[in-house]
C-alpha cells in the first residue's frame, strides 16, 4: 500500500484527534454516571455502561486489523468512526439504561477500529526512525484523557447535560472523517481471497467468553455457574477458532505468527505491562484521595508525569530500535518498570504527594519504551500485508492485560478490605467506600479514620506488589528470547 500524495501532518493530526476521542470516551462516562443513573435509574446496571464499551471494543479489534489489510486503512478507519458516531448519537438519545448499554456496545464496536488502524496508518506513512516517536505521542492520548476526562465530564454535566458527553463526538468525528478522506492517499492491492467469516465468529465468541468471565470475577458477587460457563465457552470457541484458522484460505489471525518466538514474547510483555499500567492509573488516585485526603482535581495530576515521560520514552524507543535487539530493548524498559513498580510496592502510607511524581515519571518512561517498541517490533516482524493483523493483535494483548488484571486487582482489593473489616467490628464496607472520597470521609468518625486508611493502604499495597510480580514475570519470559536474533 503506497502513500504517495498523503499529507502526513494533517493525517497525523486526524489520527491523534480520533485516538483522543476514543480514549476519553472510555473514561468520561464514569464522571457523568451518577447523573445518568439519577435520570435513567437502573443502578444495578451502571457498571455495564462502561464495561460493554471496553468489551465490544476488544472483541472487534482483531477483526478490523484484518479488514484493514484487505480493504485498506482508510475505508476501515472511516467505517469504524461512522459506527462510533452512530453509537454516540443513539447513546445520547437513550431513555433507559438497557438501551444506553445497547448503544454503548455499538459505540465500542466502532471504537475497536480506531487504535489498531491508526497505528497501522502511522506504520505506513512514517519511516522506522520516526514511527516510534509518533506512536508514543498517539499512545499518550490515553494518559492525557485520564486527566482531562473528569474535568471535561464535570463541566459538560454541570453546564449542559449528560447527553452531550456523547453528542460532542459528532462534530469531532465528522471533521476527522473529512481529513482522512481527503488527505490520506492509498493504493490498495486487489484481494480475491475469501473473508474468514467463520474464524471471525469463533474469535469473537472466544473473546466474549474470556472477557465476560473476568468481568464477573471482578464483581463483588457473581454466579459461579455463569463464571464456569463463560470459560467453557472460551475454551470450546477457542479450539474451534484454531481448527478454522488451520484450514482457512486467508485466516483472520495467521497461526504461524505464534511460531515466531520474538513476536510472542513481545506481545506477552505488552499484556503484562498493560496490567501494571491499568493498576497504576486506576488505583493511584484512590491512594492520593483515600490515604492522603487530597481532592479529586489535584489527585488526578499524580499520573501527569507518566503521560509526559511516556512521550520521552517513545523517543528513546525509536533510538534504541536502530541499535539494539528486541530482547535488549525489553530488558532495559522492563528494568525501568521494575524499579518504578518496586517503589510503588514498598512506599509507606506517609509518602508525600510529590514523591508520586518521581514514581510516575519512572513508570512513564518505562511505559513509553515498552508499549511503543513492542508495537513497532511486532509490525517489523511481519510482511507488509500482515501489518494490520500484527498491530491489532498487539492492541488486543493490551486490552486483555488490562481487562484481566482489573478483575484480579478488584479481587485483591475486596479480599484485603474484607480481611481488615473482619478484624475491626466497628468498621464496615460502606465506611471503606466513603474513606476513598475526601468529601464523604469528612463524615466518618475521626477515631476510625486511621484504621480505615490502614486497611485501604494494605489493599493498595497488595495491588502494587501484584504489579511488581507482573514485571518480574515479564523479565523472566524475555530471558527466553533469541540471544543473537536481529529483526
Amino acid at each position: 500500500m503506497e502513500r504517495k500524495g498523503t499529507n502526513v501532518v494533517i493525517v497525523t493530526i486526524a489520527i491523534f484527534v480520533a485516538t483522543f476521542m476514543s480514549a476519553i470516551e472510555g473514561t468520561i462516562v464514569s464522571t457523568a454516571m451518577p447523573t445518568i443513573v439519577g435520570d435513567l435509574h437502573g443502578v444495578n446496571l451502571m457498571n455495564w455502561v462502561i464495561s460493554i464499551f471496553l468489551l465490544t471494543n476488544a472483541i472487534f479489534t482483531p477483526i478490523y486489523g484484518k479488514l484493514s489489510d484487505i480493504f485498506g486503512r482508510k475505508k476501515i478507519f472511516i467505517f469504524g468512526i461512522i459506527i462510533f458516531l452512530i453509537g454516540s448519537i443513539l447513546s445520547g438519545m437513550a431513555h433507559s439504561m438497557t438501551f444506553l448499554i445497547l448503544w454503548r456496545a455499538l459505540q465500542g464496536i466502532g471504537a475497536g477500529s480506531i487504535m489498531p488502524v491508526s497505528n497501522t496508518i502511522i506504520a505506513d506513512i512514517y519511516p522506522i526512525e520516526k514511527r516510534a516517536k509518533v506512536m508514543g505521542l498517539n499512545g499518550s492520548a490515553w494518559g492525557i484523557a485520564s486527566i482531562i476526562a473528569p474535568l471535561l465530564g464535570g463541566f459538560i454535566v454541570d453546564n449542559l447535560s449528560w447527553h452531550w458527553i456523547f453528542f460532542i463526538n459528532v462534530p469531532i468525528g465528522i471533521i476527522t472523517i473529512l481529513l482522512i478522506q481527503f488527505f490520506l492517499k492509498e493504493e490498495v492491492s486487489v484481494h480475491n481471497k475469501k473473508i474468514d467469516y467463520l474464524g471471525s465468529f469463533w474469535l469473537m465468541v472466544a473473546l466474549l467468553g474470556l472477557m465476560y468471565g473476568f468481568q464477573l470475577m471482578g464483581e463483588a458477587s457473581f454466579s459461579m455457574i455463569m463464571l464456569i460457563l463463560s470459560f467453557v465457552i472460551f475454551l470450546v470457541a477457542g479450539i474451534l477458532f484454531i481448527m478454522q484458522e488451520r484450514r482457512a484460505e486467508d485466516p483472520i489471525i495467521f497461526l504461524d505468527l505464534f511460531s515466531n518466538r520474538t513476536f510472542v514474547i513481545q506481545n506477552i510483555a505488552t499484556m503484562l505491562v498493560s496490567g501494571l499500567l491499568i493498576g497504576f492509573e486506576v488505583y493511584l488516585p484512590s491512594w492520593t484521595q483515600g490515604i492522603l485526603g487530597l481532592p479529586a482535581s489535584l489527585a488526578g495530576f499524580a499520573v501527569t508525569p507518566s503521560s509526559i515521560m511516556w512521550i520521552f520514552g517513545s523517543f528513546l524507543a525509536g533510538k534504541m530500535m536502530l541499535k539494539l535487539k528486541p530482547k535488549q530493548i525489553l530488558t532495559v524498559s522492563l528494568s525501568i518498570l521494575a524499579v518504578g513498580s518496586f517503589m510503588m510496592a514498598i512506599v509507606p502510607k506517609s509518602t508525600p504527594f510529590v514523591a508520586f511524581f518521581l514514581i510516575a515519571a519512572v513508570l512513564g518512561t518505562g511505559f513509553g519504551i515498552t508499549i511503543t517498541s513492542t508495537l513497532v517490533i511486532s509490525q517489523q516482524l511481519v510482511t507488509d500485508d500482515r501489518i494490520g493483523v500484527a498491530t491489532s493483535f498487539n492492541t488486543l494483548a493490551k486490552t486483555l492485560g488490562q481487562t484481566i488484571m482489573m478483575s484480579v486487582f478488584g479481587i485483591v482489593m475486596n479480599s484485603t478490605m474484607n480481611a481488615g473489616i473482619d478484624k475491626n467490628p466497628r468498621i464496615n464496607m460502606d465506611m471503606m467506600n466513603k474513606v476513598i472520597n475526601p468529601q464523604t470521609a469528612k463524615h466518618l468518625p475521626v477515631d476510625l479514620l486511621p484504621t480505615l486508611r490502614n486497611i485501604l493502604y494494605s489493599a493498595l499495597h497488595n495491588i502494587y506488589v501484584g504489579c511488581f510480580i507482573l514485571i518480574a514475570i515479564a523479565i523472566v519470559i524475555n530471558a527466553f528470547d533469541h540471544k543473537n536474533k536481529q529483526i
